[in-house]
């Protein structure tokens, strides 16, 4: 039997086991009975249909579960269901659990930088009091660095097997004690002061490996940017938040006021996160049917914590193939320029404004500040172009060689700009340019760690990490050095805008957006 057509501009959507076998009486719902009660048959039992009232529609499903084709039946046939068909609305993608999630994980992020700058504002005043050189103030920023070295790859590794929920909340936890102890260890002793700066780092490692495991759970392949996007907008509004308001809170509270403060915030956001959120949206206790189905349908992988093969041991990742493969190595040498431009400018800003431009501790906590607000917008805009074009058909590939192009040229080419500046102003306005295009790299190389090696991801985003972090620390001591034996910034700036141009080349010469098999066979 033919399938019964319906009225023009009626629109049914059909979720149905009954295609799959075309001798089964397909079920009439109830709501098409009005449409074709009054249509004619012919003589081999087919309905015709019926002339309706204009601009009447009817929406109906048939079938149960969530198997099976969706397709959309008009009059002139049925065609498989669009993406525009499915795709929510803004209102309901801003409603949506999973914006919810991906919020949550843009405060962790938020703290998790402002507790990183409140030493690259208390350096100054601490500095004075102890009589710590450039170089060895450069030391004392770097400590973090040491201990975030490692922990990327423990973290990653931890989950890849255990899931980001669980490895976020012991990370959060653990470095809000280290911040919330960093005054008596300031008051203690320098060893003291260099543990807990190591601890912070350890602690932190996790975060954006959690971050990307979840938001590689939580969000189909065509929204993922936008969500990284909005994670990390919070991650750079986490420094400005903490180099704005630092400074007043240690005019009111002390030089070590705001590692309290964002100590306890952290406290409480382990305990919201615990109780609010899950691992994978199929967990999820408030989540609806709706938006469930519309996460399963898009997800290119098993929504499990761990997705390994039977018979495989997850406790070490097969780090000799990883290395092995070109994709690889232009995530790693990404991660280590983007860290090192970043820790660069995070750590000394301050102290170039004050050291050039002869500004206060406040002022120049507002002119750091301003280019990290930046960041966090056009972040977000690089996110949202980028999962536009990957909608209206561009290659994954070439999006992410786009994004990661505009993430470091830009910078590149500010940096050489902030040289020539002539005041605090202009040199504001190029270093939130170079800060700002920098954010473009989290919807290319970032992105990219979950659509090269989606099960190996929280591993790959540790190795990145950890080049990362060796490459901010070399940064982040060596402008201390630099200047004392150059006695200038800019000679640094444009070393840095050099490696900028230089990375991009390599990134655009190897990348790619296609999976890479990582098997033991090596294929």
């Amino acid at each position: 039997m033919s399938f019964p057509l319906c009225p023009p501009q009626t629109s049914v959507l059909c979720h149905s086991p009954t295609l799959q076998n075309p001798n089964r009486q397909p079920p009439i719902h109830s709501s098409l009975r009005h449409s074709i009660r009054n249509s004619t048959s012919t003589a081999s039992g087919d309905i015709r249909p019926w002339r309706p009232r204009p601009l009447r529609s009817i929406i109906t499903q048939f079938g149960e579960g969530r198997r099976g084709f969706r397709f959309r039946v008009s009059p002139n046939g049925a065609r498989p269901l669009s993406e525009e068909d499915e795709t929510p609305n803004l209102l309901e993608f801003v409603t949506s659990e999973r914006v919810k999630v991906v919020s949550m994980l843009g405060l962790a992020l938020a703290l998790c930088n402002a507790d990183r700058v409140v030493m690259s504002v208390a350096i100054v005043p601490m500095s004075s009091a102890n009589g710590w050189s450039r170089s060895f103030s450069g030391v004392v920023q770097s400590s973090f660095l040491w201990g975030y070295l490692v922990s990327p790859i423990v973290g990653g590794a931890l989950v890849d097997n255990y899931g980001g929920k669980l490895v976020m909340a012991c990370g959060v936890a653990l470095w809000s004690v280290a911040t919330f102890l960093t005054p008596w260890a300031a008051e203690t002793s320098l060893w003291a002061l260099l543990s807990m700066r190591v601890l912070l780092g350890i602690a932190e490692g996790v975060a954006l490996p959690s971050m990307n495991n979840m938001v590689s759970r939580w969000f189909p392949q065509t929204e993922r940017s936008r969500a990284v996007a909005l994670a990390m907008a919070g991650f750079h509004l986490g420094s400005a938040i903490g180099l704005i308001i630092s400074p007043i809170i240690m005019s009111q509270a002390g030089i070590f006021g705001p590692f309290v403060i964002f100590g306890l915030f952290g406290f409480l956001w382990v305990l919201v996160w615990i109780s609010a959120t899950s691992s994978t949206p199929d967990c999820h206790q408030q989540i609806t049917k709706r938006e469930l189905d519309y996460i399963l349908s898009k997800s290119q992988k098993p929504l499990a914590p761990s997705a390994k093969k039977p018979g495989k041991s997850n406790a070490i990742p097969p780090f000799k193939i990883l290395l092995s493969r070109l994709p690889t190595w232009t995530l790693i040498s990404a991660n280590a320029m983007h860290s090192w431009g970043y820790f660069v400018i995070l750590s000394w800003m301050p102290i170039y404004f004050n050291t050039i431009y002869r500004v206060d501790l406040r002022q120049a906590a507002w002119f750091s500040a301003l280019p990290w607000v930046m960041m966090a917008v056009l972040g977000y805009v690089a996110g949202a172009w980028s999962d536009m074009l990957i909608s209206k058909g561009s290659s994954i590939t070439f999006t992410r060689k786009i994004m990661q192009s505009i993430g470091f040229f830009g910078p590149g080419i500010a940096l050489l700009g902030l040289n020539g500046a002539s005041n605090p102003s202009t040199a504001s306005a190029w270093l939130t340019a170079a800060v700002g295009l920098s954010s473009f790299s989290h919807s290319g190389f970032l992105v990219n760690l979950q659509e090269i090696a989606p099960q190996y991801a929280g591993v790959l985003h540790g190795m990145s990490n950890t080049a990362g972090t060796l490459a901010a620390i070399l940064g982040t001591v060596g402008a201390g050095f630099f200047v004392e034996r150059m006695g200038s910034f800019r000679g640094f700036l444009t070393l840095t805008s050099l490696l900028y141009f230089i990375s991009a080349l390599f990134w655009n010469a190897f990348a790619t957006g296609e999976k890479v098999e990582f098997d033991e066979s090596g294929q």
